[in-house]
């Protein structure tokens, strides 16, 4: 597990979904046998992880990925490094032959990340990419309304995703300062735009072409010393994407917005016969019998409560943490060598949307996304 010291690699990979995993026993299959799991912990600062380790119970870690990826014992490499440095470790894997697991985005452009995805193709490696957002309660309610066909023909889904991440001056950034320098792989585009195409062609339809409109709102923050420093990435991106199905999605990100709804990430979704808004956790819908027929009056305020038109989707599963449930998914695929779908050539579509994003934006146009393959 390559970058573990990293809030996302600590939190939600080693500590939330592997070592839940090691700590439940491992994941039990349908033939009553076991997937268990011990981690090895890569890093640069040795003391770091050898904290960590401490703190969990954890015999391995070490600052060589060399001998890491040359010892047969590791079976999976994990990768959770800036992106920066992840296309060049992702090489070393896929060349000593180890199964893969890794966030994204998968490189720094599409070029890239399509040759990372033969690389591993040709030496028949098996690879997966975190999809993490398609596991969320509120997503999965979704998926369910989905396919139910409760929204009869989707027409559109519009998001709104952000918060106000503090500038550094008088309140520490509750991001790190590397997310709003282009230079060191930051910015929002790059950050939001592969989970925005994973969710919308997975629940709606491939990704055909992108509108965005990059923004830096803030131009001076300060890092974690204290010290100011130029943003050179953009921090809110407004896109439109068009789908198959002529879907048309919406989707503002922003850190410089201040939140008023009811979750950080919300998606509107509008079908000919209902229409849902869901969450991280959260999912109500309005049906087309229930739908209230609203009269435009400048004139008269209007007292009418749409808030109270829209019913709660009830919580009928246990949802699982969703990287931890990826996790899962990843790792029976790996031990019964089942096709996985969320691979190598799958992050490259989000690496692509992303690269397709920051082009729109500095030229202005819309921009097409060609089909990509092996």
């Amino acid at each position: 597990m390559n970058g573990v010291s990293g809030r996302m690699g600590y939190r939600q990979h080693l500590l939330r979904s592997i070592l839940a995993i090691r700590d439940e026993g491992g994941i039990e299959l349908s033939d009553g046998s076991r997937i268990t799991v011990r981690p090895l912990l890569v890093g640069r600062s040795e003391a770091k992880l050898a904290e960590i380790a401490q703190r969990h119970g954890i015999a391995d870690y070490t600052t060589d990925l060399d001998a890491a990826l040359a010892d047969p014992q590791w079976e999976i490499y994990a990768d959770f490094l800036v992106t920066k440095a992840r296309a060049t470790a992702l090489r070393k894997a896929i060349a000593a032959g180890k199964t893969i697991y890794t966030e994204k985005p998968t490189a720094e452009s599409v070029d890239e990340a399509l040759e990372l995805a033969r690389l591993a193709s040709e030496a028949g490696v098996k690879t997966g990419v975190v999809h993490d957002k398609l596991y969320l309660p509120g997503l999965q309610k979704l998926r369910r309304l989905i396919e139910s066909g409760f929204f009869g023909r989707i027409l559109s889904v519009r998001g709104e995703f952000g918060y106000w991440v503090f500038e550094g001056d008088w309140q520490p950034a509750q991001r790190p300062s590397w997310n709003y320098r282009t230079e060191d792989g930051g910015g929002i585009i790059v950050d939001m735009f592969p989970h925005w195409n994973y969710i919308l062609e997975n629940l709606f339809g491939p990704v055909r072409s992108v509108y965005a409109q990059a923004s830096t709102h803030i131009p001076d923050r300060w890092d974690e010393n204290g010290t100011p420093y130029r943003a050179t990435a953009e921090d809110a991106a407004y896109g439109i994407f068009e789908l198959d199905g002529d879907i048309v999605a919406q989707i503002n990100s922003s850190w410089t917005v201040r939140v008023n709804r009811d979750e950080l990430v919300e998606f509107h979704v509008d079908g000919t016969h209902g229409s849902a808004v869901v969450g991280l956790f959260g999912a109500k819908l309005q049906g087309r019998n229930l739908t209230p027929k609203p009269v435009w009056n400048l004139d008269l305020a209007d007292e009418h409560d749409y808030a109270a038109d829209w019913a709660e989707v009830p919580t009928n599963d246990v949802f699982r943490n969703g990287f931890r449930q990826q996790w899962h998914e990843f790792l029976e695929s790996y031990v019964l060598g089942t096709d996985y779908p969320f691979d190598l050539l799958a992050g490259a579509r989000g690496v692509q949307l992303a690269e397709a994003g920051l082009e729109s934006a500095r030229e202005g146009r819309k921009v097409e996304l060609a089909e990509l393959g092996l």
